[in-house]
């Protein structure tokens, strides 16, 4: 035994995962942001490793605090608090843009 820890690559969970970031990445505002500061840059191989850097921390930030809570809140309770907070930074965004 491991000891109750599941290291082993699961592919359909790794494909579901890559596909539903890949997707959710596509057009968002890290992507701009990443786009624009490369146009910027003279250097845009360390604006892509920065970027992925970055978005392999948020990613391990997320896994890991996800374990954690996955452990303590059902998954019914942590979908409907990830819409809320979607819905908060939608509503948050409109109020900034009739502002703006």
């Amino acid at each position: 035994m491991n000891g109750g820890t599941d290291v082993a690559i699961n592919i359909q969970v790794l494909g579901s995962a890559f596909l539903m970031i890949f997707l959710a990445e596509l057009g968002d505002k890290t992507q701009i942001s990443t786009l624009a500061f490369a146009s910027e840059s003279k250097s845009p191989l360390s604006v892509f490793l920065g970027a992925a850097l970055a978005l392999v921390c948020t990613s391990f930030i997320g896994v890991m605090l996800g374990g954690v809570v996955g452990k303590f809140v059902p998954v019914r309770i942590m979908k409907f608090a990830a819409s809320f907070v979607f819905l908060g930074f939608g509503a948050w965004t409109l109020v900034q843009a009739i502002r703006g």
